[in-house]
């Protein structure tokens, strides 16, 4: 939380780069919000395999910085933390997609799942319990965790898919209806079969899958925090968070 002193420089570094074009205003505005981008790089690496670099993360993510200090539209009323966090993101995944470092294994194990856990779905009503998916893959339960672990990471793109958009050409995506649905009305969303059929997914997901995604990506909470939340293992809400993103990806494809 920002005091008043250090909100009131930033209102003046704001006016001096908007107004003026100040570059030296610009350069302390980018040094302001640097610790914005570590904390969004820090909470994506949380879902990737360590051989995926944290400062790699950070290096995408600066671009996105930058490409948010010169688009950001002050009379929006929207904070700019907010507007950078989603660029910062945005230019993260975007990094990378061009890396291309899911393994081809990888790929083929996360189809696996994602085709049981869809059929096991239709079947059953209701999203499957672990033990479902893990008796239907004919695997033992720690080797169906290991594999929700495996394959960690790889959801990280599906819910950045945009699957709506409103007549001001903004998109909704699927994060989005996670977050809040009861915002929606905001977006006019002109695809409202795509936003139905998304609410009836996320409905469709266990009470605590729901729990999991709400706590981390509306209440901002780590897997850690969310473990004490739920008196779990940072691992196990990690498998929760990958089977439940899977799941939605599966009924939306």
């Amino acid at each position: 939380m920002l005091t008043q002193d250090e909100q009131q420089r930033l209102d003046q570094l704001w006016t001096a780069y908007k107004k003026n074009n100040d570059q030296d205003a610009r350069n302390q505005l980018l040094d302001a919000y640097i610790p914005l981008v570590k904390y969004v790089a820090g909470r994506m690496a949380m879902n990737l395999p360590s051989s995926v670099e944290t400062g790699d993360l950070e290096s995408f993510g600066f671009f996105g910085l930058l490409d948010a200090l010169d688009k950001f539209d002050e009379t929006r009323q929207i904070k700019f933390e907010t507007y950078a966090a989603t660029r910062i993101r945005g230019a993260i995944l975007d990094g990378l997609r061009s890396m291309d470092w899911v393994p081809r294994s990888v790929r083929s194990k996360i189809r696996m799942l994602e085709k049981q856990v869809y059929e096991l779905t239709n079947e059953l009503g209701r999203s499957p319990s672990d033990s479902e998916v893990a008796a239907a893959l004919d695997l033992t339960p720690e080797r169906y965790y290991e594999l929700l672990t495996e394959v960690k990471g790889v959801n990280l793109f599906s819910l950045d898919e945009t699957i709506a958009t409103d007549k001001e050409g903004d998109s909704l995506k699927i994060v989005d209806l996670v977050i809040d649905s009861d915002g929606l009305p905001e977006h006019k969303i002109v695809e409202t079969e795509s936003v139905e059929e998304l609410t009836a997914a996320v409905e469709s997901l266990s009470e605590r899958e729901q729990l999991v995604l709400a706590l981390y990506y509306h209440e901002g909470l780590t897997l850690k925090e969310i473990g004490h939340v739920l008196e779990v293992s940072e691992s196990r809400v990690s498998q929760i968070h990958t089977k439940a993103v899977m799941t939605l990806r599966r009924k939306l494809a």
